[in-house]
């Protein structure tokens, strides 16, 4: 069996990571103060702070970017006791939703991965993935379908 070459396990660790920011990104923030209610010890290396970015469209979606407009957003950096880093950047104002995901990413790095991953990521992965379908449902029933008919004199 072949072994992994460090660059692809790099880039995995790293799809892996950005996967789960998104996902503590997304989440709300009361349901994850739920599933996190006590944080282990931190300091601070970037208290959270509220800034903002400049968000980006694309022409057509794929086309020429163009500056849509600036999105408010709360940023964190910490360092836990035993040396994990974890940052966060959550849209909006809330500055314990910042410092919680950022808690969490930090988590995620050590041997406490796996139990993250099961009381918290996947609970929120299969809430997210409830919410996307009941908004597609609800906007597939809103499809209209056009057809034309075949009238006699067009024939």
């Amino acid at each position: 069996m072949m072994q992994a070459s460090p660059e692809t396990e790099t880039r995995d660790a790293t799809v892996a990571r950005k996967a789960w920011m998104g996902l503590l990104a997304r989440a709300k923030p009361a349901r994850l103060a739920v599933l996190v209610p006590e944080l282990p010890a931190y300091a601070l290396l970037r208290a959270p702070e509220i800034g903002a970015v400049m968000v980006q469209g694309r022409i057509g979606g794929s086309g020429q970017p163009f500056n849509l407009g600036e999105m408010t957003v709360t940023r964190c950096a910490l360092r836990l006791g035993n040396g994990a880093v974890g940052h966060a950047h959550v849209q909006g104002r809330d500055k314990a939703h910042a410092l919680r995901a950022a808690v969490i990413d930090a988590l995620m790095q050590t041997d406490q991965a796996d139990a993250m991953r099961a009381a918290v990521l996947k609970p929120l992965q299969a809430e997210e993935t409830l919410r996307r379908s009941q908004r597609a449902a609800k906007a597939a029933a809103t499809k209209v379908e056009f057809f034309t008919l075949v009238r006699g004199e067009d024939q």
